[in-house]
């Protein structure tokens, strides 16, 4: 392990968890692969695996598009990744991990994984009679699958993956030429299951399918707040995951918590409340962080999906609450309740809501950004005290806002961009909680990252007279503390500015129309058509708002009105009257923490 890193493990449980967390982690690897470069000079890099996606882009991954310049190195993988050796000896490096989907969902990727020896061991059989061997059907391999095999070792006649050599055991790894010298973009229609386009290699001990439920076909689902409760009840599956978190925790040195990116529309609401409520009772004192995801907009000829989703979504986030420092909704779509609403719109962004693999590349970008601050080489704030920060009196809810891309021209620099904003929000709302404009705020953490320093301050002459008290800011620190102070005066801020900008290079689909490859603001009828872009800057900020307070209410006066006798196999399923009764009564608790008045900001 490195040393000093503050270690975070990431549990992600469900689907669309799976979805969000493939986009993270493949962004996460081409960042790694920028600080890593530096790096090179002084020691030598441990191999982790990079798909061929990365070595065709070598430029975007190992920091060549910076036009020379070497990455700032500015938040440190080791807090997410972990350094192991395979069975051969070889050094790996791959997320601190566990996963838990459904039977069915990951196609041709194997549970436990492709690093290590996968060695078939016949057992005696004592029985004399007749044995007959039934053989599922493999699922085909995914070609960015195969592309990332090929690209990053080779297969050995005792079917063993070992990684291709670094040369001399220093510099950077050799490039890789790819059978295809474009690089692999996954279409669309090529995506079913978030392994189709993960880009990296999975620990043996990372992924966890629960067998008695089904990812596809009409039964056998895992549809129910009750059922996923249930699952952790069985022995096999709560010393299953109980295992691997002793494995992973026992290995830090300085573990500062958890983070939970769950499903909350299905029943691994349930299977999250549980794992929070573990996390807690084993390892108090650590922050436990939830993200809970939703899909993007839904139908409403789906009447019991509808009404099942608001369920879980209701159970989800009052169990989660109880037992996490914090909880953040994370979804396009328009509100948590029955009511649908339009999918939020980006300015410069072209995606389809109905897309998980479009929805989940947003909402890791957004993860990507708003986690910066406990993932920091320097001036990290820990997980627990960001939690408190946001968090007090109560308040276990946050929303998360982004500008995706912020929207820097040539030429302009960043207070002259927060200037034309004036008091107008910069961010788009992505918790599905409504827009927070014209709420009042009681804390909130904000991060601008990709902007370069040559932006960060006015660009004016010497005796140009000052067009806002922006322009007289010494550094960008300065410049984004005034201009929160101006938003929100007498609010708890915490900002941090970054040059590391998110990486978004393929398989990362395309969805910016109007951004050079640097992220930089075009005209539309300027961009190239073929151009792909390979970073952009993001203003991102989690925020505790009285918003919440309509929110969380509305949501809990349409459970009121639900006629529970009609929804039967719902409570079938582990949830009794009683129960329903004590979660309204908790939202609206929940809710009145927010009204305004009870803070002293603002």
């Amino acid at each position: 392990m490195a040393g000093g890193a503050r270690e975070v493990l990431t549990l992600q449980l469900g689907h669309f968890a799976g979805f969000v967390g493939a986009h993270w982690w493949n962004q996460q690897v081409r960042a790694l692969a920028a600080a890593r470069r530096s790096w090179w000079k002084v020691q030598p890099l441990p191999l982790f695996p990079l798909s061929s996606v990365f070595c065709n882009l070598q430029d975007a991954a190992l920091g060549h598009a910076t036009e020379g310049q070497e990455s700032p190195g500015e938040l440190c993988p080791d807090v997410l990744y972990r350094t192991g050796r395979t069975l051969h000896g070889q050094e790996t490096y791959t997320p601190r991990l566990i996963l838990m989907d459904l039977k069915g969902s990951l196609n041709s990727l194997k549970e436990e994984g492709g690093l290590y020896k996968d060695r078939q061991l016949e057992a005696a059989v004592a029985w004399q009679g007749k044995l007959t061997t039934h053989r599922e059907e493999a699922y085909p391999k995914n070609p960015n699958l195969q592309d990332l095999l090929s690209a990053e070792g080779v297969l050995g006649s005792d079917s063993v993956w070992r990684a291709k050599a670094i040369q001399n055991g220093k510099g950077p790894p050799p490039v890789i030429p790819a059978t295809n010298p474009k690089p692999c973009i996954p279409t669309e229609n090529s995506v079913r299951v978030w392994s189709d386009f993960l880009g990296v290699h999975l620990h043996p001990r990372s992924i966890c399918v629960i067998q008695k439920y089904n990812h596809d076909g009409e039964t056998g689902r895992l549809e129910a707040f009750g059922q996923g409760e249930s699952v952790l009840k069985e022995p096999r599956y709560l010393e299953e995951l109980e295992d691997r978190l002793h494995f992973y925790v026992e290995e830090c040195d300085y573990l500062q918590g958890f983070q939970i990116l769950c499903d909350l529309h299905d029943g691994f609401s349930g299977v999250g409340a549980k794992t929070a409520e573990l996390l807690q009772d084993e390892y108090s004192g650590r922050g436990v962080v939830t993200w809970g995801l939703l899909p993007g907009p839904y139908s409403l000829g789906e009447p019991q999906k509808n009404i099942y989703r608001l369920l879980n979504t209701a159970f989800g986030l009052v169990h989660l609450t109880g037992y996490s420092s914090f909880v953040c909704p994370l979804s396009l779509g328009g509100n948590l309740g029955l009511r649908p609403k339009p999918p939020v719109n980006f300015p410069y962004l072209r995606y389809d809501a109905t897309l998980p693999f479009h929805c989940s590349a947003i909402l890791a970008t957004v993860l990507d950004t708003v986690t910066v601050p406990y993932r920091l080489h320097s001036s990290m704030v820990p997980m627990a005290h960001l939690a408190d920060a946001l968090s007090f009196s109560g308040k276990k809810v946050v929303t998360a806002e982004a500008a995706i891309p912020f929207p820097l021209a040539p030429g302009q620099s960043l207070p002259d961009i927060l200037m034309q904003l004036g008091l107008a929000s910069p961010w788009t709302p992505l918790s599905a909680c409504g827009d927070s404009a014209g709420h009042r705020c009681f804390a909130q953490s904000v991060v601008l990252r990709g902007i370069d320093r040559a932006s960060h301050t006015s660009k004016l002459k010497p005796g140009t007279p000052l067009p806002s008290t922006l322009h007289a800011c010494a550094s960008g620190e300065e410049v984004l503390a005034e201009y929160l102070q101006q938003q929100h005066p007498r609010v708890l801020s915490s900002s941090h500015l970054l040059l590391t900008p998110c990486k978004v290079a393929p398989p990362y689909p395309h969805l910016f129309s109007s951004f050079s490859q640097k992220g930089t603001a075009l005209a539309l009828d300027s961009v190239p058509k073929s151009a792909a872009v390979q970073s952009i800057p993001v203003f991102g900020a989690l925020r505790s708002s009285s918003s919440l307070h309509g929110t969380l209410r509305d949501l809990a006066d349409e459970l009121s009105r639900l006629d529970l006798r009609r929804w039967a196999s719902f409570m079938d399923a582990g949830v009794e009257q009683d129960d329903m009764e004590e979660l309204l009564q908790e939202l609206y608790s929940l809710a009145q923490c927010y009204q305004e008045g009870d803070s002293l900001s603002n």
